[in-house]
């Protein structure tokens, strides 16, 4: 979607809609925040085809003057069709808080409740400002998951319930109240119908080919008898050795992924690092208590140590360097190297996973100034209206990210 509108999906009383957002952007010393909508009234529509009629129609809204409004209009429309990180689903709010606080449930009510508030300021809804000004409330939204430790967080997160028990209704049914579906050509509707089934229709075909291309691939790998021993040898244990450029020098550890999910050299959360190849290597000879030791290849990588043989291979994509990007943040868009900055997301996700912190996800989501710089940045697309200056907010955010990344490393 071009600048800084947003398809988003609202999950309401009557049933899923779609509307579209403008997070927060300035126009010379002021800052606006606006849904697609008219007056008192919030525009939204149960299928995307509808809402791509009504911007198509040209009819009076609230966004025509975004800066990005032109580019919006003109839009394909599949271009209009939420993602899943701007789906929330405020209906299903008592069933979330009626979970325990694990990380997921904490996330996806956090990132619910941030769109509610939004709701609530941009038109106006008492009964949602007053919820949100909840002491519980506020917790939650300002620390997420770490607000629920220990048996305090056990009862912050029932009074998080209470309130939800007591006054979402209230919340669902002011915002249910300015909903509107302004009604739209129907040929409008059938030419956008027919696109979005077009561009599902191409995508399908465009997995299938990615599989073929795949599977011919596989087909044709017989074994390369000159790869690298050592790079064969991480590849065996499908562990892998990761070098970090921070702040203080140079660090090394080692990394896998379980399920999809990362696994440090480490314990509790806190990532033991190295400031040499070496020194890493001799760690890994002797017996030690970290996550690592539990998988059944470890004991491979610790007689190899033990021998003398392990040598710590670091290939490029596991090469981190962190130094200069918040500056380069602070200089806009084009001053970024895209690739180090993906790295680094990568980087500091993976270690806020691994500690069970959504915090980092949370600092990186869609809605924040940051989050919407690094999108911007990591999936570039001219039709899109670059994010404006000045990217001080941003670059402090990210050095914040840095300094609670560096937080995790245990530094031998």
């Amino acid at each position: 979607m071009a600048g800084d509108i947003v398809p988003i999906e609202l999950g309401l009383t009557d049933g899923d809609v779609a509307t579209l957002w403008a997070p927060r952007w300035r126009e010379g010393d002021d800052e606006w925040e606006a849904f697609l909508g008219h007056g008192d009234d919030l525009y939204a529509f149960g299928a995307v085809a509808e809402l791509v009629a009504f911007v198509r129609s040209g009819a009076d809204n609230d966004l025509v003057e975004h800066p990005a409004w032109p580019v919006v209009s003109k839009l394909a429309a599949e271009e209009f069709e939420p993602d899943e990180s701007h789906s929330y689903d405020l209906i299903g709010v008592p069933e979330l808080v009626a979970d325990d606080a694990d990380p997921e449930s904490v996330a996806e009510l956090q990132n619910t409740f941030d769109i509610a508030s939004v709701l609530g300021d941009v038109c106006e809804l008492e009964p949602v400002t007053k919820f949100f000004e909840r002491a519980e409330i506020e917790a939650l939204l300002s620390h997420g998951v770490a607000a629920f430790e220990g048996r305090e967080g056990v009862e912050l997160w029932n009074r998080v319930g209470a309130a939800v028990a007591e006054d979402w209704d209230a919340v669902l049914d002011a915002i249910d109240g300015v909903v509107k579906s302004p009604e739209v050509d129907p040929e409008l509707v059938a030419e956008a119908e027919a696109e979005l089934v077009a561009a599902e229709e191409n995508v399908v075909e465009a997995e299938d080919a990615a599989e073929e291309a795949e599977d011919e691939e596989y087909e044709f790998v017989d074994g390369d008898e000159d790869e690298d021993e050592e790079t064969s040898f991480w590849t065996a244990v499908g562990i892998d050795p990761v070098k970090i450029i921070a702040s203080d020098g140079t660090w090394f550890t080692l990394r896998c992924y379980v399920d999809d999910d990362a696994l440090f050299l480490g314990r509790d959360g806190t990532i033991l690092v190295f400031p040499t190849e070496r020194a890493l290597a001799r760690y890994l000879a002797d017996h030690h208590d970290h996550d690592l030791a539990a998988l059944s290849t470890y004991d491979d990588i610790r007689h190899a140590a033990t021998d003398g043989s392990l040598e710590i291979d670091v290939t490029d994509e596991n090469v981190y360097v962190l130094p200069g990007i918040a500056d380069d943040i602070e200089h806009g868009t084009e001053a970024v190297d895209a690739d180090q900055l993906d790295l680094a997301v990568e980087l500091f996700t993976d270690a806020a996973n691994y500690a069970e912190d959504d915090s980092t996800d949370a600092t990186l989501a869609g809605s924040t100034e940051l989050g919407w710089f690094v999108n911007y940045v990591l999936e570039p697309d001219p039709t899109r209206l670059a994010p404006s200056a000045p990217f001080t907010a941003e670059a402090e955010a990210w050095r914040a990210l840095e300094r609670e990344f560096e937080a995790r490393l245990h530094k031998h």
